[in-house]
């Protein structure tokens, strides 16, 4: 190109539209990284919120137990002779208040009350209310232990509380009981994550 070489005017409107392409394209990445940014913030706040916020609360009161050394009649359900047997157990009594904090109801359909001994992590299911009261029939010594159960398969509406009582059994000696390292209770909901709640105290032996 001579150094007298002029640009056309076409020239130089081609170098004016590539200059305003370049800047279009700024701008679009611009706003790409923005949107990005919001996007991130956005499930950032809904995961912090998520895990701030469990679908429950609750406390475990007045946590009792009972060690009991069990020998069995000698018969059947049907009144036939068996053998006699006999074995350790411990009967975990407790009281317990759930509240739904979401605003969809809520199904409990599981208890579990988990210990931890030298030897793992040892899990009880909570009696159902019909197994909690016969628990009292075949056993009157404990009457002072009844309460009202807290039934499996309670829905909880939006913003609702149960309370009630459940019971768990462990088939141990009061030596392997005491031996326990750590105790929590173990609420399941269908379809959501569960809830693990520790006692608001020591248990009492009774």
């Amino acid at each position: 190109m001579s150094l007298l070489h002029q640009d056309t005017p076409e020239e130089i409107d081609d170098a004016a539209r590539g200059e305003e392409f370049t800047k279009g394209s700024s701008h679009i990445v611009l706003a790409s990284v923005c949107a990005a940014i919001v996007v991130m913030i956005a499930i950032g706040t809904y995961l912090y919120l998520g895990r701030a916020l469990p679908i429950a609360s609750g406390q475990v009161t007045n946590v009792r137990i009972h060690p009991r050394h069990v020998v069995s009649s000698g018969l059947d359900a049907n009144g036939e002779p068996m053998a006699v047997q006999s074995f350790d157990q411990v009967l975990v009594f407790a009281h317990v208040q759930l509240t739904n904090q979401t605003k969809y109801p809520l199904s409990l359909y599981e208890i579990l009350t988990d210990i931890t001994l030298a030897d793992g992590i040892h899990s009880s299911y909570a009696a159902k209310a019909s197994d909690y009261d016969r628990l009292f029939l075949a056993f009157p010594e404990l009457e002072n232990f009844h309460g009202k159960p807290l039934k499996l398969e309670t829905t909880l509406q939006p913003g609702q509380s149960v309370e009630g009582e459940i019971v768990s059994t462990f088939q141990m000696s009061k030596a392997q009981w005491s031996a326990q390292k750590d105790m929590d209770f173990n609420f399941a909901f269908r379809y959501q994550p569960r809830l693990v709640l520790m006692p608001a105290a020591p248990p009492v032996e009774q």
